[in-house]
């Protein structure tokens, strides 16, 4: 079958099961398969595709049309401009936590050292290391088959001088000894349980449970995180959370009780509160 041709049978197959992104997905499995750009739609539409690509092809758009997610499909996502291996034990880096990163980043300096609570596929700390200098990091996670992913991320994409570990435990209960960072940032679970299942089937069906549901508010790991986070940052030490888009008054108010001050929002691309950001500074010590 021809290229084009191809394409157009996986656009017309997802379609047909209600993907809302067909031709995007379709074209994007097509060049997975046939390792191709965008540029080959274009200039070689007539090309004929080999039996065992079609065959590649065919099995991709019927994974896709039981709305197992495309990351998932071809193994892999594009965050800060580096290539993470994701699969279906982690959740898939979105361009929103981008947000956190970017604004983490105005505040770093060489040095310094991150820690990541709930660190997933490792993308928030993995991209700061990538993009600083002489910082040290440390990733938890309750989950061993997430820290996985995490570390063949870090063989990946750090250099052999760079310093990142990975540790499994429930938040801080993770770390081997008392720490104290410059740093913590975190993408914690925070949609509530209930909202879960109306979830698109991608995301409801085929992202792990634990790395979405923040329990019945939604709120639960902030205040968990939050109630210990002084005791692992340096005085004047930041922390940085992703949060749903009505959960800004909510976290703004737990870390000012918590001895926070300059305590911020930041909007998403989409104009809705997507992180939130403070410096902890306790009242004795000032």
């Amino acid at each position: 079958m021809k290229y084009r041709d191809l394409y157009l049978y996986g656009v017309e197959k997802l379609n047909s099961a209600g993907i809302a992104e067909a031709e995007l997905d379709a074209r994007l499995l097509l060049e997975e398969v046939c390792h191709t750009d965008r540029s080959d739609m274009i200039l070689y539409p007539d090309r004929e595709v080999d039996g065992t690509q079609h065959e590649s092809y065919v099995n991709y758009i019927e994974k896709r049309k039981q709305r197992i997610p495309l990351q998932h499909i071809i193994g892999k996502q594009e965050f800060m401009g580096l290539e993470f291996y994701v699969n279906e034990h982690v959740l898939i880096p979105r361009q929103d936590t981008e947000i956190l990163v970017e604004k983490a980043m105005k505040n770093l300096h060489d040095g310094m050292r991150i820690l990541d609570v709930c660190t997933g596929s490792g993308c928030i700390l993995i991209s700061l290391l990538h993009y600083s200098n002489d910082c040290k990091g440390v990733g938890i996670d309750i989950s061993k088959e997430a820290l996985s992913v995490a570390r063949k991320n870090a063989e990946k994409l750090l250099p052999d001088e760079k310093e990142i570990s990975f540790y499994q435990g429930d938040l801080f209960e993770a770390l081997p000894d008392m720490e104290k960072f410059d740093m913590i940032v975190s993408n914690p679970p925070y949609i509530r349980s209930d909202v879960i299942p109306t979830l698109e089937p991608e995301v409801a069906s085929y992202e792990p449970v634990i790395a979405l549901d923040g329990k019945e508010d939604g709120l639960f790991f902030y205040r968990r995180i939050i109630e210990d986070a002084g005791k692992y940052l340096c005085r004047g030490g930041m922390l940085f959370f992703e949060i749903g888009y009505d959960q800004a008054e909510a976290v703004w108010r737990l870390m000012m009780d918590k001895g926070f001050i300059e305590v911020n929002t930041l909007k998403d691309y989409a104009g809705l509160d997507r992180v939130v950001y403070g410096t902890y500074l306790p009242m004795d010590s000032l």
